[in-house]
């Protein structure tokens, strides 16, 4: 007769199934991932990425590393001012002059 509880305490218990261990840490993975992509973006106002609208950002202004990463439409650009120069060996031509005035606007004359 103890036999045949034991049995039955065993079968009425959950299944000792190693492999659902496994899917819970994968579960677990999943949410800590998408929680970290979501901290980072709203981390370094990345948001703009995500949405409809054209947009123009600098990144490191002024400094060696400065980028210029532009969105129009799905189309995600990214210029890097150094880099690109040294590749195409190029300089530029001076097409026109600009004056400021007195009252902050500025005024293009073309050559």
């Amino acid at each position: 007769m103890t036999r045949r509880r034991r049995s039955i305490i065993r079968r009425s218990g959950e299944d000792s199934d190693p492999m659902s261990v496994v899917s819970n840490l994968f579960d677990v993975a999943m949410v800590f991932a998408v929680a970290l992509m979501v901290a980072l973006v709203s981390r370094y106002n990345m948001t703009e990425m995500f949405s409809q609208e054209d947009f123009t950002m600098v990144k490191n202004p002024g400094k060696d590393n400065m980028e210029i990463i532009t969105k129009e439409g799905d189309k995600i650009n990214r210029y890097t001012p150094s880099a690109d120069q040294n590749q195409s060996g190029n300089k530029g031509k001076r097409v026109g002059i600009a004056y400021e005035l007195e009252n902050g606007d500025i005024i293009y004359v073309p050559e």
